[in-house]
């Protein structure tokens, strides 16, 4: 589990695909997130959920599957390229920021942003299957960032999007800073609110389409 709290901005130096192009081997510079980090160590990298596969100094090799490659922005990484690294939150640690399981549910985009002296203003836009877990004054984690929602778009606009608010130590310290109109950020949004409209989902749950013909089956046996 993490926090959404960005200890340290590393660097990647390759992202390497195997042949058959359904996984890959990312691998990033990372000094301080490296320092004490055992072979099978959880890392959130860019708000993404990845197991060290090897760690050399600061250098830390990450398997990448199919499944987070197609997910997230994981396989648009390219060498050079800063991401925003956490460790798993210890046993006792400070939930700093919000639970944040490092397990994305979509990627958004950021369509504008409005630097207001002290703070800036960014919107992003959200695919619409996710836009109803994300709630004014709620938590979301962008880029592995946990950050609160300041403005939603209604339920009824086409186009979902939500704002945040960032203060100057997000802007310098993560990757937001620099993230342009039209760049992509992985989002994760409130885990209590998917789990809550599942349950609700088997408080009244649908029949199958084929149930009425199962039924005359059954009763005639």
């Amino acid at each position: 589990m993490f926090t959404g709290i960005v200890a340290e901005q590393g660097s990647v130096e390759s992202l390497n695909p195997n042949t058959s192009g359904d996984s890959a081997v990312l691998v990033i510079s990372a000094p301080e997130t490296g320092a004490g980090l055992e072979l099978g160590g959880s890392i959130a990298v860019n708000g993404v959920c990845l197991t060290a596969t090897a760690v050399d100094g600061d250098r830390i090799s990450l398997d990448v599957i199919g499944e987070t490659l197609n997910r997230t922005t994981t396989g648009r990484l390219r060498p050079g390229m800063p991401v925003n690294l956490e460790r798993c939150v210890p046993a006792g640690g400070r939930l700093d920021g919000h639970v944040v399981q490092g397990h994305v549910d979509g990627v958004g985009e950021l369509l504008e942003r409005e630097n207001l002296g002290s703070w800036e203003r960014l919107r992003f836009a959200v695919p619409h299957r996710l836009a109803r877990y994300i709630a004014e004054k709620g938590s979301i984690a962008v880029d592995g960032v946990s950050l609160t929602v300041t403005e939603v778009s209604d339920a009824g606009e086409p186009e979902q999007w939500f704002e945040v608010g960032l203060i100057p130590t997000t802007l310098a310290e993560t990757g937001l800073g620099a993230l342009q109109p039209g760049g992509g950020v992985n989002l994760e949004v409130d885990v209590l609110a998917k789990y809550a409209e599942r349950l609700l989902a088997f408080t009244n749950p649908k029949k199958p389409a084929h149930a009425a013909g199962g039924a005359s089956n059954g009763g005639a046996a």
